[in-house]
């Protein structure tokens, strides 16, 4: 008899019958609060009828058209709905299956137009699980480990995490400039770097922001050594931290943004964007695939892009995301367990620390399997595992947030 391979461990024990809205239903009939969102996949909700119906309609017409051998209206008309939404300059679009794809669809791209071989990242990144996204991934060993030798090429340098290095934002932001700048002049010479991979958030990595400084102090080296910036959106777009691109807030032009989970409300289909000049420089055949841009994955894609706009989900985002990160940090005040909430939009970490300040693994896997035995489902992230995060869907109303407050504020206390 068949099963899952025993790797796959499950964060809840919820066996899922339905979805609706910000709601899980499992076999048993019981309702659960879903603020995992499918890892932020189900931007729109769970089978939004707009988003269903979409698909269901483009089922009957055409599943599959491989697209280097026919051309399909679902992808033609996503593009160009894509076209209004990306950062200026980017009007060229490929399109893939996973966030890992994207990835590599990315480096691949940046090596050729840069005829560089080597990649800047930041630590806590992530990227993914193909061995150069894993490569490229340092938010946690679990993702790289047992498979050397990884990619070579591959540098990391800090990112400005404060409250991991004990200092306030702008310390960490001089600390994580200055080192990048000693690993130009000690490992990875500028000329010989193709691109600056990064999240406005880091997501695996525990949602810490970024900030102005640090992507204004990236895109000034990027414009001088001839690098390319990466904007990795995979987690960070499509509204998810309260405006349309988590690099929004702090002003600064990418050369390559990657995109998926959010962009299809669950149907699988990521990508890569970059002004036409520069995607012309990758190789002829380097740029391909049997699904990319899977004809019901595109209708999908089109629908959420109509539910985001129609129905001002970047906007509620923001708003809501305001009001999560305020009862969080409320609830965070109370507990001597929580050592830092932080987030942008709908990304919410709350950090879990022992007293003398070290990372309370424990604890925070108490609060997260604790919140789903009480109909809240959460995840955890962060090097040490020791961060729950909260990341619902953008439909998310205000008494829906409440009751997460709610049920939360009950977990914490308890688990003290």
């Amino acid at each position: 008899m068949a099963q899952l391979s025993p790797l796959l461990k499950q964060a809840t024990p919820v066996v899922v019958d339905h979805g609706e809205g910000v709601y899980l239903y499992d076999t048993d009939g019981k309702r659960h609060l879903d603020f995992t969102a499918g890892i932020g996949v189900t931007s729109t909700g769970h089978c939004h009828p707009h988003v269903v119906s979409a698909a269901r309609e483009q089922i009957g017409k055409l599943i599959h058209g491989q697209y280097t051998t026919v051309m399909h209206k679902p992808m033609l008309e996503l593009t160009e709905k894509l076209g209004g939404v990306l950062p200026k300059g980017l009007n060229s679009l490929f399109y893939a299956n996973s966030g890992s794809e994207a990835v590599e669809a990315a480096l691949r791209l940046s090596r050729q137009a840069t005829k560089r071989p080597n990649v800047i990242v930041f630590q806590g990144g992530f990227h993914g699980r193909t061995v150069a996204a894993a490569t490229m991934t340092t938010s946690g060993t679990r993702f790289s480990a047992g498979i050397s030798p990884l990619m070579s090429g591959v540098h990391v340098a800090p990112f400005p995490y404060a409250f991991h290095y004990g200092w306030d934002e702008e310390t960490a932001t001089k600390f994580a400039l200055r080192e990048l700048d000693y690993l130009f002049a000690t490992v990875c010479a500028p000329n010989e770097t193709a691109a600056f991979f990064i999240e406005p958030v880091l997501g695996e990595g525990g949602y810490v922001p970024a900030n102005t400084e640090f992507l204004a102090g990236l895109r000034e080296r990027a414009d001088k050594h001839g690098i390319l910036l990466v904007m990795d959106e995979i987690q960070t777009g499509f509204g998810r931290t309260g405006k349309f691109w988590g690099h929004d807030h702090f002003g600064v032009r990418p050369d390559i943004v990657l995109i998926a989970k959010g962009l299809a409300s669950g149907f699988p289909i990521s990508g890569i964007a970059a002004s036409e000049e520069l995607m012309a420089k990758a190789l002829p055949g380097s740029q391909g695939g049997t699904y990319g841009g899977n004809a019901v994955a595109c209708a999908a894609a089109i629908a959420t892009l109509e539910v985001i706009q129609r129905e001002g989900l970047v906007e509620n985002a923001a708003e809501r995301g305001r009001q999560l990160l305020e009862g969080v940090r409320v609830i965070a005040d109370k507990s001597p367990s929580i050592g830092d909430v932080r987030g942008l939009g709908l990304l919410v970490g709350s950090e879990f620390t022992t007293p003398d300040g070290e990372p309370d693994t424990a604890k925070a896997q108490a609060a997260q399997k604790a919140a789903s035995a009480n109909g809240l489902l959460l995840l955890t992230c962060g090097a040490y595992m020791n961060v729950v995060r909260m990341v619902p869907p953008l439909v998310v109303n205000a008494e829906q947030v409440d009751d997460a407050l709610r049920i939360w504020g009950d977990v914490v206390a308890g688990v003290e």
